[in-house]
């Protein structure tokens, strides 16, 4: 296992981070032009999603003031991608496929950081998982609740969250296999960018109630109800007296 002191000097160079910083706020720039946000409301989104994941990891792991409002150089990188994205935002929405590459390399390096700042903190392992996955995910979901929309983290079926699980568990695991060094700690951000991008170049996705539904069909569940095999559950009737509630409604 790692000395939890030893972590100050295993962690990824500070100028690659900010270079997720500046990616992440591009996202919440984005997501502000589209809505329609003046010039303070762009800057506003940029900050929080860029930030967003790294302030409320400080926050439950009590290093305070978290990072976000306390350190100059990380508002000013979020700003500045707020203010790029104002200027340019035609030319930024049109390079959507490179977004989406930085948008991975952002995830991977905040997922690392996130779970070895929790870990040097003195967290156990469960928690630090946790840290870390809502460091690579907390600025996603803060900018989608600002402009009143689903977090996309849970509206899209797509992978995201489970490549940052994936990176968080394994740096974490690798921390206390005591072979977490500067060698394994870009295998851990290289893996996170591979599964991401790899996922949506084959099309992976998390299943859901109507994938279930499917199974069970394909698996002959069709008309079993919940009481057992073979048990007959009446469907709910409406007022009209037809029956509700039908395989047909969207899950």
């Amino acid at each position: 296992m790692c000395a939890v002191n030893d972590l100050a000097h295993l962690l990824v160079d500070t100028r690659l981070e900010l270079v997720g910083v500046f990616v992440a706020a591009l996202s919440g720039g984005l997501a502000a032009v589209r809505k329609e946000f003046d010039l303070f409301g762009v800057l506003v989104l940029a900050w929080a999603t860029g930030l967003g994941g790294g302030m409320l990891r400080d926050v439950l792991i009590g290093a305070t003031p978290p990072v976000g409002i306390a350190d100059w150089s990380y508002i000013v990188t979020a700003l500045l991608a707020g203010l790029a994205v104002l200027l340019f935002h035609p030319r930024v929405a049109r390079n959507r496929r490179a977004v989406v590459v930085l948008d991975a390399c952002a995830l991977g390096v905040f997922v690392l950081l996130g779970t070895m700042k929790a870990l040097g903190m003195g967290a156990g392992i469960t928690a630090s998982v946790v840290v870390g996955l809502l460091t690579g995910i907390g600025g996603g979901i803060l900018r989608d609740i600002l402009v009143s929309e689903v977090p996309l983290v849970l509206a899209d079926r797509r992978l995201y969250a489970i490549p940052a699980l994936v990176g968080a568990g394994l740096t974490a695991a690798l921390w206390h296999a005591g072979w977490l060094n500067g060698a394994t700690q870009w295998l851990v951000v290289v893996l996170v960018i591979g599964f991401r991008l790899l996922s949506l170049r084959l099309g992976w996705v998390v299943p859901d109630a109507a994938s279930a539904r499917a199974w069970r069909r394909s698996q002959g569940g069709v008309g079993r109800g919940v009481g057992g095999p073979g048990s007959a559950v009446p469907p709910e009737v409406d007022g009209d007296g037809a029956a509700a509630g039908s395989s047909d409604d969207p899950a």
